[in-house]
């Protein structure tokens, strides 16, 4: 899995989570929009920094990770984090709003 498979799925489900999921999705509904994009932005960097612990680790051949513990590798993963985050604001720009007083 390369990191930017891992990063741009996990944008993807931050955004559709953030959408749909009850109680959660009001809450990030009523937060302006600088404080939607802060947030995803540093769970999306939590993510990142996940994947290259990950790969400064013994685990990563256990999910065929294929980012490395070095600087080519956080070069990589800077620029997947970038990815994920037009991926994130994609997804949640083009997915419809969950009306909150109605059930789906």
């Amino acid at each position: 899995m390369t990191s930017q498979t891992l990063s741009t799925t996990a944008a993807v489900l931050l955004s559709l989570l953030f959408s749909y999921v009850p109680g959660l999705s009001g809450w990030y509904a009523a937060l302006d929009a600088t404080r939607k994009r802060l947030i995803m932005l540093a769970l999306l960097a939590l993510v990142a920094g996940g994947a290259f612990a990950l790969a400064c680790s013994e685990w990563s051949a256990y999910f065929g990770l294929t980012l490395t513990c070095d600087q080519p590798g956080a070069v990589v993963l800077l620029q997947s984090l970038v990815l994920a985050l037009a991926a994130n604001q994609s997804t949640y720009l083009i997915t419809p709003r969950r009306d909150q007083g109605k059930a789906l």
